[in-house]
């Protein structure tokens, strides 16, 4: 079978600005304030940018990044909203897998950024976030304003879905903790820090020089991998299994990674699922990878699962979950459950995010791609052969897609269709789809064609997330794209500012259906339950009256676009003219309407609501 995707992986996130916001007279390069060194700390880092709506907690921190650092390495990225600033770390660190920096103002600064935080702990991706408050001396407060804007233990606000908090109270101390925020942020399994810096500490002089540590000495650690015990049980298992399954859930986006995942796929002849909440982990047309990826179990999935003998779980999200909906609810798991995965190291009593617990008769507390290469090295020797095995399950024939209907307006179907038609034969990124997208039409390729989910299910983080993602692909040869329901981009499209700000190029497609249509579905649902008037099921739903200029919301932001586009054929040629507006350097934005009553739609047309 061949390897789709081999190749070299492309370089990404090592792009760099020019300046958008010039200096008017030099930088003062003498390090002589606590925030000079906080700043020079960051560079130390290697954090190139730091995303952040201004505010006077940091007002010290701010002039250091300008006047001392000369706004280079991190190069501040400014935001019209704090939840955009994390948004853009988040999607930045599901290219790279690497944090990038967010200063929040204050706690009001806080709040602000509190569901995107959520996401990306949810979703298990980097930073490092700076917060800041006012004076801990009452007495140097200003009246009112410092008063409202500081709060004791300002990190317990999001201390449950954090990996790690701190407010030190020295400049050396707060050197320290910045390292330590960084490399416990870069440590498997990832997710966000925060450091909050009292505004006095940062205004204050230093009094003697800082000594700034050689950070080689402080990297964060290699990802834990499985001991030999565990590597030998699981080979063991998986070749003496008649109906091995994989389901690969959260892996790292290394081009080496993937090729390794489908060897091992293909030297045990297992069949390969996996589903669109995670980023891109498999080729989704290889023979092996038996059923189309879904957000959702389908019940081609839950008939391979009902037959599996032995399941490899490669940090698969919920795998309680998958076997409720798979096999049912209290059915027992008669496979052999092997569970591989570090995420029990963030499990915590506030957040739920760790799912229900799953059967496991061999758990493997390390990094799945770490567990890969060994267990490989393992089931070849114990084979004793590196031929491929023949499939144990019946291969996928991935059917011929219909083309989109050419008359009428599109449904979701006929929007993603002519998606893939862009995407095939070009290198694209997708930082994220509209909900309800028909999982059939995704081809992944490459460990970077998608992404993932933006982890908590709010609405409004897909804009911020594909800048995010859109920056760290910026100078590679990845073309930058994302589908977003109207709801979505409605709560964040003002992130769109900071983009084209900044120059980074980015497609947008909005499927617009002008209705929250997953809430719809769940309102037919209690009419169906209550026997109340299933007429009724859109009031409270819909965005019109008056329709909303979507495009004149993207081009008030500097923004080029066009729509509402109609049909599929129009939107095929309005994707030609973004991917030329997006070649060029530009945020490009099509309102694609979509009609959730199109033929073959079905409840398939959730574009806009809450992931639910």
């Amino acid at each position: 079978m061949n390897k789709s995707g081999a190749g070299a992986q492309s370089q990404v996130g090592n792009a760099r600005f020019e300046g958008k916001d010039p200096l008017a007279k030099p930088a003062n390069g003498e390090l002589a304030w606590a925030s000079d060194a906080m700043a020079e700390t960051l560079r130390k880092l290697d954090l190139h940018y730091i995303a952040l709506t201004p505010g006077a907690s940091y007002r010290g921190l701010h002039d250091s990044l300008v006047n001392y650092l000369g706004n280079r390495d991190p190069q501040m990225m400014v935001c019209l909203h704090e939840e955009h600033a994390v948004g853009i770390a988040q999607g930045y660190a599901k290219v790279t897998e690497r944090p990038m920096a967010v200063a929040l103002h204050s706690n009001v600064g806080l709040m602000h950024a509190t569901m995107a935080i959520f996401n990306a702990w949810c979703a298990r991706n980097p930073m490092v976030i700076i917060g800041a408050t006012g004076p801990g001396d009452a007495d140097v407060r200003r009246p009112w304003i410092d008063w409202i804007h500081t709060s004791k233990d300002q990190g317990a606000l999001i201390r449950d879905y954090t990996k790690w908090d701190d407010e030190p109270r020295s400049a050396p101390a707060a050197v320290e903790s910045l390292m330590r925020a960084y490399q416990i942020s870069a440590t498997h399994p990832f997710g966000p820090t925060y450091v909050c810096l009292d505004v006095g500490l940062q205004e204050s002089k230093l009094d003697k020089p800082i000594k700034f540590p050689d950070m080689a000495r402080f990297k964060p650690g290699a990802a834990p991998a499985p001991s030999s015990e565990a590597v030998e049980q699981a080979a063991r298992l998986l070749v003496d299994a008649k109906k091995p399954v994989i389901l690969m859930g959260r892996v790292c986006r290394g081009m080496e990674d993937w090729d390794l995942r489908i060897e091992l796929a293909e030297v045990l002849g297992a069949a390969v699922l996996t589903d669109t909440k995670t980023a891109a982990a498999f080729p989704t047309e290889h023979p092996l990878h038996v059923c189309e990826p879904r957000f959702r179990p389908s019940p081609g999935t839950s008939a391979i699962t009902k037959e599996a003998d032995v399941i490899l779980s490669l940090d698969w999200m919920d795998l309680k979950g998958h076997f409720i909906q798979t096999l049912g609810k209290d059915v027992e798991v008669t496979a052999k459950v092997i569970h591989c995965s570090v995420d029990d190291y963030l499990h915590n009593g506030w957040s739920m995010d760790y799912f229900g617990l799953p059967p496991a008769d061999l758990k493997i507390l390390a990094s799945p791609d770490q567990l890969i290469r060994p267990l490989l090295e393992a089931v070849r020797r114990l084979r004793g052969t590196s031929v491929e095995a023949e499939p144990k399950f019946p291969v996928r024939n991935v059917p011929a897609l219909a083309a989109p209907r050419t008359e009428g307006m599109m449904g979701l179907r006929d929007l993603a269709l002519v998606v893939r038609e862009f995407c095939d034969g070009r290198d694209v990124t997708m930082a994220g789809f509209a909900l309800g997208w028909p999982s059939d039409t995704v081809n992944f390729k490459h460990p970077l064609d998608y992404v993932g989910f933006d982890g908590g299910g709010g609405v409004g983080s897909g804009p911020s997330n594909a800048i995010g993602t859109a920056l760290a692909l910026k100078g590679s040869d990845r073309f930058p794209m994302t589908v977003l329901g109207d709801g979505d981009f409605t709560m964040g499209c003002n992130a769109l500012w900071t983009a084209t700000h900044m120059g980074i190029p980015l497609l947008i497609v909005i499927a617009n259906n002008q209705v929250y249509y997953n809430d719809v579905a769940h309102q037919e649902r209690m009419a169906v339950v209550r026997d109340r008037p299933v007429e009724n099921k859109f009031v409270g739903q819909e965005m019109v009256n008056p329709t909303i200029d979507l495009i004149g919301l993207a081009k008030a932001q500097g923004a080029q676009g066009e729509g509402p586009v109609m049909n599929a054929a129009d939107f095929r040629e309005a994707l030609k003219r973004g991917e030329a507006a997006v070649r060029a350097g530009a945020l490009y934005v099509i309102d694609a309407r979509v009609d959730v009553g199109a033929p073959g739609e079905g409840n398939r047309g959730h574009t806009s609501g809450r992931k639910d």
